[in-house]
């Protein structure tokens, strides 16, 4: 007897964007390494890529992640 049940079925109101299937799915339909969400939303799941390349923009222009070598002239 197994201890734990996969859970198949999501919640009702979990949204996730599909990522293999690029489509918006309500619960979770495919494995969770093929998926983005949940979001509260169907709205927000279909834009989740758009919102993925805004954070990842963020992310890459982010002074804190990308120190910049200091020379001399940089004051301290």
């Amino acid at each position: 007897m197994a201890l734990f049940k996969r859970r198949t079925v999501g919640k009702p109101g979990e949204w996730f964007y599909c990522l293999e299937h690029k489509k918006v799915e309500e619960g979770p339909e495919c494995p969770a390494k093929d998926r983005f969400g949940p979001y509260a939303s169907r709205e927000e799941a279909e834009h989740a890529m758009q919102t993925a390349q805004e954070r990842n923009l963020e992310w890459d222009t982010d002074p804190k992640w990308h120190e910049t070598p200091r020379t001399d002239d940089t004051p301290d």
